[in-house]
Formats: C-alpha cells, structure tokens, sequence
C-alpha cells in the first residue's frame, strides 16, 4: 500500500495531489473547464458551479440533447462542442454556424476535447462504458480529470489508475460518496487508515423483501428519495448496483482491499461517507444531498468557496440513522464485491451485463430482479481474465452484453 512521506493532500493510489493548480487572474479565479456529459445532471450542476465562480467552459460535451446543447453554446461560448450521436451533427453544426465553435461528433469528437490541454480540467460525466477511452485518452495528454464516470474505473480501474500515476495526472472523484472520503482523508497519514465507510441511501426499496419486489414498475424504481440523477444511475440506486460500483471505485481510487470497505445504509444522505483510522477514530464528510458540493470541491480543490447549495442544519433532520445493507434481497451489490474480489476483468463484465439488464428493464423487457440476476449469471458463465490493455477492458465488456442480449431474446 503506498505511504506518502508526509502529511499534505492525500494522493489517490500515487496520483499527485500536491500543491495548488489554480490560475489567478485579477484575484478571481479562472480555469477553463471541458465537460463531457454537460446536459445531464452532473454537467448541469457542473456549469451552475462555473457560474458562480467565473470559470471559463473551453468545450462541451452531450449524447444526444441538441436543444440544451446548442443552449449551454449560447451562454458559455465554448471553444469546441461535441454531439456524441452522430446523426444530430449536422443538425448541430447548422443551429452553431453563427458562433465561432468547432462542431465535433461521436467517440473522436470526445477525445478530440479529453485530449486539449487549453483546459485545465476535465469533467467526464457521461454514463456508461463510453467514458472510458476519453478518460485514458485524457490521461495520455497529461491532463487532470473529474471523475463522475463510473464504469472508467469499474471496467478500467487497474488499466487507468497504472497510466494515470505514470503520466502524474490527478483524478479528482465527483461522487459525493468519494469526494468526501477523499476530504477526510486531508491532513491526516495515509498509512494510518484503517477502513473507509461508503454510505448508501438504500434507494426506493429500503425494507423491501425480494417477493416485494417482484412486480415493481419502472416508474417505482425511479422515485428515488434523496437525490435527482438519469434514469440509468437511479435504477442502480433501486438494486443497489450504484453502490456495488462505488465499491469498487473506492478499490481503485484509494488504493484499498476489499476488507478495508464496509457499506453502511443511511437514508437521510446527510453522511457522505467516512473514514476510520487506526486510533479508532471516524472522520465523516457531511453536507445536504447536493451534487454542487462535491463538483466544486474537485473544480477548485484545495479551495473552499462559497457553493450555490443549501447550508447543512442537523437540527431539521433530528435523527440520523444507520444499517446494514441487505444483500442477499438486493443481490447486485453481493455480485459486485465478489467481482472485485475475483479480480481482473470480472467487474467489466458485471458493469456490462448490468448496463444491457438496465436498458432492458427500463424499456420494459425484463422485470426489476431480473437485473441482478442477469449480472450476476454472466459473472458465473464468462471467465475473468488479466487486464493489460484497453482492448482486454473492451472484449469482455462485449462478451457480457452479448450475454445478457442473448439470454434476454
């Protein structure tokens, strides 16, 4: 396990964290930012905080939403915009013609913007196995990254965090899960941690049994309590998969074992996550559910300014509470700590058989179990095998969606 020599900002898993990289102009501060991912709920927020700090948006990045895009163009003047479907180019590029922006499209069109180093940082937050190469490809231009992309480190984790401590980029997390086990970790020894607690919401279905979850609708599994996300990530919020997949995230980013984990259930959402250290001492990150509060702090890390949220008051929640997780009714969350635990190309295949299981269960093709159950199938039926290259991440990511498109047909 890596041990710092000293006691400044912790470096995840040998990235470097030292110092302050923000640029000063006139005593405000100005970094220019690209975001892969600005319609959706991260980039969204994720401009709201460039708003109120002035920073400068180099490019935007979207799947597929013309209208916000060409929206977020007029107001952020970026430099160059990216329509990842490819069909919506043209479109695109006809309603830009009067703006002085380079029109991209597709997985080139990403890279094209991961790799320009006129940003000082850049925020992946798109959804899915297609964050991946932009993040690698990113990391080869030595540029810094906040992550929100979770299957970059799920599917990649060994692949990235290896190029990215050789390449001395800095991964900054945007879970708030991750964020704030990164904040408590400041100021104090690395090799004094002792485990790290990664808190869950529990989703819509908290208390439920598996018989009652047997004929749950789309529209139940999306009324998520606490936090306002894409339909993807709060289905895997309702099987608890999202949590599955931070556990896994947290393997990588902070350089951990599986045992050094532990997954407590808390509701109210207050409690990020925490961090317990060999005196027996916790440190926990607390906050309102906010997604701004994380953004900003890998945005302008080391740096703590005012954040367009609500103010924390204990005294209107009263109670906060915490338990174990059920992971034997919501079995995604078993079958991805037993995909870290077996090591290798095993949770690429988990988060692939769960992204075609989701698909399927939003458009209403399988029934709401039916996801865990696919993913955890194609674990048992599809080797695992050593992670060298991106193309190794790449095949078995193939494999596992051919699975699961196969047993569903």
């Amino acid at each position: 396990m890596h041990k710092p020599h000293d006691v400044r900002p912790f470096a995840l898993h040998r990235v470097v964290f030292m110092g302050t990289w923000i640029k000063k102009e006139n005593d405000k501060m100005k970094k220019a930012i690209s975001i892969l991912g600005s319609t959706g709920s991260i980039g969204t927020q994720s401009l709201e905080v460039a708003r109120s700090h002035e920073m400068q948006i180099y490019a935007l990045a979207a799947n597929r939403n013309v209208d916000a895009l060409e929206q977020q163009a007029r107001e952020f003047l970026p430099k160059k915009v990216c329509i990842f479907e490819t069909e919506k180019y043209a479109e695109l590029k006809q309603r830009l013609a009067d703006l002085p922006v380079q029109v991209l499209c597709g997985m080139e069109g990403l890279c094209d913007i991961a790799s320009d180093k006129n940003a000082d940082i850049l925020i992946n937050s798109v959804v899915g196995m297609v964050g991946l190469l932009p993040t690698l490809t990113a990391i080869s231009a030595g540029l810094d990254i906040a992550l929100a992309n979770k299957e970059t480190l799920v599917a990649g984790g060994s692949l990235v965090m290896e190029q990215a401590a050789k390449k001395g980029v800095r991964i900054y997390p945007v879970d708030s899960e991750h964020s704030a086990i990164f904040q408590c970790l400041q100021g104090n020894r690395r090799e004094q941690l002792h485990k790290i607690i990664l808190t869950a919401s529990g989703g819509p279905f908290f208390g439920k049994t598996r018989q009652e979850l047997e004929h749950v609708t789309v529209a139940d599994a999306l009324n998520h309590p606490n936090w306002s996300m894409g339909n993807k990530i709060t289905i895997d919020s309702a099987t608890l998969m999202n949590k599955g997949l931070e556990f896994i995230e947290a393997k990588w980013l902070f350089d951990l074992t599986p045992e050094q984990i532990e997954i407590v259930v808390h509701r109210q959402s207050v409690v990020h996550s925490a961090v317990e250290y060999q005196d027996c001492s916790v440190i926990a990150q607390m906050g309102v559910p906010d997604m701004k509060i994380p953004i900003q702090y890998a945005l302008l890390y080391p740096e703590r300014l005012p954040c367009p949220t609500k103010h924390l008051s204990l005294t209107d929640y009263g109670t906060l509470t915490f338990e174990k997780p059920d992971m034997e009714t919501f079995s995604c969350l078993k079958t991805a700590i037993a995909a870290i635990t077996t090591g290798g190309t095993a949770p690429c295949i988990v988060n692939g058989a769960n992204e075609v299981a989701v698909a399927a269960f939003l458009s209403g093709k399988i029934r709401f179990l039916d996801i865990g159950a696919l993913a955890q199938k194609a674990m048992e039926m599809i080797p695992a095998t050593k992670i060298e290259t991106y193309e190794d991440v790449m095949r078995a990511d193939t494999k596992a969606r051919e699975f699961v498109r196969n047993t569903i047909a």
